[in-house]
Parts: C-alpha cells; sequence; structure tokens
C-alpha cells in the first residue's frame, strides 16, 4: 500500500499550468480546463500505479500546461510484457473515464456542453497518445514492438526513425488543416523536441541499460538467445547486439573450429570493470 500511496509523493505540477488556468478562469473555461488536466492526471496515475505494482522507481509525474508525462528511473531490463501493462494503463483509463462522464450526466451533474467536452477529451488524449511517435504511449509500444526482434540500439534507433516520420505527418496536416492552432504548434514542437533530446541520449541510455544488466539489476530473463561471435570482433559491437528480455550466452567461434562459451557478465566486466572499452573478444578471453 506504501508503494502506491507514494506515488503521490512524485507528483509535480509545472508553474505555467497556473497560469493556463487563470487565462482559462478569464476566458470561461474554467472548468473545461479542470476537467481536462483531471483526466490526463488520472491518465498519468494510470501508468504510475501499474509501475508500482511492479516495484518500478518513478523519478516524477509532471503535469505540465499543455498535457502530462510519468518518468520512470527504469532503462530497459524490465520484462516487455510488464513494460507494456505499464504503457496501456494509461489509455485504458480512458474507457471507464467515459463510462463515469455518461453516469454523471445521466445523473444531471454534467451539462450537456460538460458532458460533451469530457467525452471529446478522452477520446483525443486516447487516440492522440496512441500514435505511434516518441514519447507518447504508441511510441513506446513501437520500441517494444521492434525489441521482439531486434537489439536495443537498433530498437531504439528505429523507434525515432518512425517517429520523425510521424511528426512529420502531423506537422504536414496541421498546416494544411489548422495552420493558426497555437496549441498544435506548442505540441509538435514538444515532440520534436523530445525526439532530439532522446537521439542526443541514445549512447548515455544504451550505457544504463548494459549497466543495468551488469549490477544485476533486472528481473529474471525468460528468454535464452545465444549470439554467435568471431574472436576477432569487438566488444562493443557485441554489446550492441543484446536484446531486451534475453540472457546472451555468447558462443565465440575460433579460426580453428573449436568454439568458446562465455557469459554475457563476463563482457560487461571487462568493458565496466576493466575499463577495456576497445577490447575485441580475444582479448576478452585472455583477461579472463
Amino acid at each position: 500500500m506504501n508503494r502506491f500511496l507514494g506515488v503521490f509523493k512524485c507528483l509535480h505540477i509545472h508553474p505555467l499550468l497556473w497560469v493556463v488556468i487563470a487565462i482559462g478562469v478569464m476566458t470561461a473555461h474554467f472548468y473545461e480546463l479542470c476537467l481536462l488536466f483531471m483526466i490526463i492526471l488520472i491518465h498519468e496515475l494510470g501508468h504510475a500505479f501499474a509501475a508500482a505494482f511492479f516495484s518500478w522507481r518513478i523519478k516524477k509525474i509532471s503535469l505540465l500546461p499543455f498535457g502530462g508525462v510519468a518518468e520512470m528511473d527504469e532503462h530497459g531490463n524490465r520484462p516487455l510484457l510488464e513494460e507494456a501493462i505499464v504503457i496501456i494503463s494509461g489509455p485504458i483509463q480512458h474507457i471507464w473515464l467515459v463510462g463515469l462522464g455518461f453516469l454523471l450526466w445521466q445523473g444531471e451533474i454534467f451539462t450537456d456542453s460538460l458532458y460533451q467536452s469530457f467525452i471529446q477529451y478522452n477520446i483525443m488524449i486516447f487516440f492522440f497518445n496512441l500514435l505511434p511517435i516518441w514519447p507518447l504511449d504508441g511510441g513506446k509500444l513501437l520500441f517494444l514492438l521492434f525489441s521482439l526482434k531486434k537489439s536495443f540500439p537498433k530498437s531504439h534507433k528505429f523507434t525515432l526513425y518512425f517517429s520523425i516520420f510521424g511528426v512529420s505527418i502531423f506537422l504536414l496536416t496541421v498546416i494544411i488543416k489548422m495552420p493558426t492552432n497555437l496549441n498544435a504548434w506548442i505540441i509538435i514542437s514538444f515532440l520534436l523536441f523530445s525526439i532530439f533530446y532522446e537521439w542526443k541520449q541514445r549512447r548515455f541510455l544504451f550505457m544504463r541499460f548494459l549497466l543495468e544488466r551488469y549490477y544485476g539489476k533486472t528481473n529474471e530473463f525468460r528468454k535464452l538467445l545465444p549470439l554467435e561471435v568471431q574472436e576477432e570482433d569487438h566488444l562493443l559491437a557485441v554489446l550492441e547486439r543484446f536484446h531486451r528480455g534475453c540472457k546472451h550466452p555468447i558462443i565465440v567461434k575460433a579460426k580453428s573450429g573449436d568454439n568458446t562459451m562465455l557469459d554475457e557478465n563476463e563482457l560487461l566486466y571487462v568493458y565496466f570493470k576493466e575499463k577495456n572499452v576497445t577490447a575485441k573478444i580475444k582479448d576478452v578471453m585472455a583477461v579472463l
């Protein structure tokens, strides 16, 4: 119970949000704004409570002037199914919220206009978040989908490439359909900045992914995926073939025809503990 209550300690409200609410009061849209941010908060709490259930480390739940974000201090070493549940636990909140809105409307607690706004906000947030664009929920699901077949760095890159394509389509739509919509331009700017920042951080994120594997901060891997390598292969090139949700026995194929088996932790030990970042696989075998 404490870990669920601790979720609320991570809640952070951006100062500019109060400015947006003040503008809403002056323009007679206070109730609509309150509804919108309540829906966004419940969406993010859906992610956070699911993460707390799996004992994830929650950094911060932020309410921003144009949305919200739940930040987790996890680095790709949780089971893919577990991560998928955390991701979809945000959008799934809109299903029961629509039902709640209907009951409140039937009970005459919601006016017709407020009910229509409530339904529209839920539908808009639900479908927008499922767009395959990083850092939206759809972009994170896309990352998981790529991770089923590809290594961590390749999955990450492909997700960002696809996200750039998705933002380009979104940008073209805005230019054609609603070029004067300020909110749309703010969202596009946020998405572009997020993708750019993620791209700049991609090497750091990969290192964090490897470090957590090395220090054992992972759940039990459920799948063994052997990697065949040559003695002359560079250590880093082999590490870049590591997949999420897999344990990698390393099969070293020598020129003599004899095979040697290494554990992935032995490679990580040489890379991080010995700090031999330019080593080849034969160097790893020599050290061990």
